[in-house]
């Protein structure tokens, strides 16, 4: 059974970075909880509670809640509305499915002036003559019954009719403690004989352990005798389970809980079931005796993480979550050089290991020849990499004007600062007459 502990809060208060102190909502649905406890000490601020689907007997350890504005209790075991007095801001509380059958419990909430929204349906008080108009006319603040809008002529007339329709309720309240005392009892006396059966099946189980005084102390039961035993008890649990699902019973909170411990038992005799079908299986053989290592793959690849490679010379072995792929290499590999790599997209995991006797370029593999001298391959290798390759281009063979020399002669300067002409000497044209009124071409 599930209890409130400070690590359930916090796993559950992650959209406040696990701070719980100021935590404003908080959902512990479906957490098997019995008993509310700890949240008034531990979230003051709390103004949305989610707590449906549990186990929970009773309300209480609310009440310092002074900013709770939604209680969600549905799914619960509760028979009585109560303790909820020091929640000053609740506006809305849902019961749905619960065990409350005193109606007469919801006058606990007139103190409650903030609240406008209640749930009670499926719950055996909803059930009584009367109920809706006896919630109405008790519970003035409400605006919403049931997820039904209380109409005011729903309230007047409620409020006429409320003694005759309190006498009613009272009736049927007696009427129904008086059945749910009966229920209480007769589930006590099946859980007691329960326990009894248990107790002594458990006795039986020590006796047929013993050995007998006719056996001798060394023998050992056959697998083929454990096994038909194995299958008989399986076969008496499938039939004692569909059993108890076939069985008739009153919905009460002693049946909840006794599905709860049904279900609980059944999921740890199945685990214990489980965990003697396993069976320790060998270590796997990757290098035999005489040194030589085997091909072994055992799938089931998982995170990057969990992955490890080791290169030998002569093999290369894989463990992928203590699963070994092992290969043994056609030639000798320098481990020294070699590197693993995995693909982010597709998983694929490349390792590459350069072979003896190859040298590992940028772009290619050259092998070396056997007789050259290690001495002066490297200097050929220092010579090669300080050479400077340059583009040697044919100027012959320009396709397009040499923008150099399309003018040639002496440059001209601006002609804010452009010298007089000069006259040209005598040696020039003699049909040329210079003109000094004719401006000079620009």
């Amino acid at each position: 059974m599930g209890r409130i502990t400070e690590d359930l809060v916090r796993r559950n208060a992650e959209h406040n970075d696990c701070v719980i102190f100021s935590l404003e909502e908080l959902s512990l649905h479906q957490q098997e909880i019995e008993r509310l406890e700890h949240v008034d000490r531990w979230c003051r601020d709390l103004k949305i509670l989610y707590l449906q689907n549990n186990l929970i007997g009773r309300i209480e350890n609310v009440g310092k809640l002074k900013k709770l504005e939604y209680l969600n209790l549905a799914l619960n075991n509760i028979e009585k509305i109560e303790n909820l007095e020091g929640c000053e801001g609740l506006t809305k509380l849902d019961l749905t499915v619960n065990f409350i059958g005193q109606l007469s419990s919801v006058k606990a909430l007139r103190h409650n002036i903030h609240l406008r929204e209640l749930f009670l349906m499926g719950n055996p008080c909803a059930d009584f003559r009367g109920y809706r108009q006896f919630v109405v006319a008790t519970l003035q603040q409400l605006k919403w019954l049931d997820g039904k809008e209380i109409e005011r002529s729903e309230r007047i007339q409620a409020l006429q009719d409320f003694p005759v329709i309190e006498q009613q309720i009272g009736e049927q309240e007696k009427a129904y403690c008086l059945r749910r005392a009966k229920d209480k009892k007769e589930a006590e006396r099946k859980l007691q004989e329960e326990r009894e059966n248990r107790e002594e099946e458990g006795r039986r189980g020590c006796d047929g352990c013993s050995p007998s005084s006719g056996e001798s102390k060394g023998h050992v039961q056959a697998p083929d005798t454990q096994q038909g035993d194995r299958e008989e008890k399986q076969l008496d649990s499938s039939e004692a389970d569909l059993e108890f699902w076939n069985k008739p019973s009153l919905f009460t909170p002693e049946s909840r809980l006794e599905t709860l411990r049904h279900m609980e038992k059944q999921r740890k005799d199945g685990e214990k079931l489980s965990e003697k079908k396993k069976e320790v299986k060998p270590p796997r053989t990757l290098v035999t005796e005489d040194g030589r290592a085997l091909n072994v793959n055992e799938p089931k690849y998982l995170d990057t993480s969990l992955i490890s490679v080791d290169v030998q010379p002569t093999y290369v072995r894989v463990v992928v979550k203590g699963k070994p792929f092992q290969l043994v290499l056609p030639g000798e590999v320098r481990p020294d050089s070699s590197s693993a790599q995995r693909s982010q997209a597709t998983g694929h995991l490349v390792v590459c290991m350069p072979k003896v006797g190859e040298v590992i370029t940028g772009s290619q593999r050259t092998p070396k020849p056997g007789m050259t001298n290690p001495d002066s391959s490297r200097e050929h290798a220092n010579k090669r990499s300080k050479q400077t390759e340059k583009l040697e281009v044919d100027p012959s063979k320009h396709s397009f004007p040499d923008v150099a020399n399309i003018v040639q002669g002496k440059k001209h300067m601006p002609r804010r600062v452009q010298p007089e002409p000069e006259v040209p000497p005598s040696g020039g044209d003699p049909d040329f007459e210079d003109n000094p009124e004719v401006p000079p071409l620009i």
